[in-house]
C-alpha cells in the first residue's frame, strides 16, 4: 500500500473480505502507543450495554470526561 497526498490508502480486497468491509461501510481507526494503526468496521449496536451497571459521576460533564479520560 502507498499513502496518497490526501493521506488515503486503498485496502487490499482480501483483507476487506476477511474483515467484512464493503464499499460504503463506515470504519474507525485507532493508533496504538507503539504506532500500529487498527482499522475497525463500525457495526450498529456493537457498544450496546457496554456501560451497563457503571455509576455516573454527575460532578464531571460529558465533555470533561472525553477530554480528560475520567471514568465515573
Amino acid at each position: 500500500m502507498k499513502v496518497s497526498g490526501k493521506r488515503q490508502i486503498t485496502l487490499p480486497i482480501d483483507q476487506c473480505r476477511s474483515a467484512g468491509i464493503e464499499p460504503g461501510d463506515e470504519c474507525d481507526s485507532f493508533v496504538a502507543r507503539d504506532g500500529h494503526i487498527t482499522i475497525v468496521k463500525k457495526r450498529e449496536g456493537a457498544a450496546f450495554g457496554i456501560l451497563k451497571g457503571k455509576k455516573i459521576n454527575k460532578r464531571v460533564s460529558e465533555e470533561e470526561s472525553r477530554d480528560e479520560g475520567i471514568a465515573g
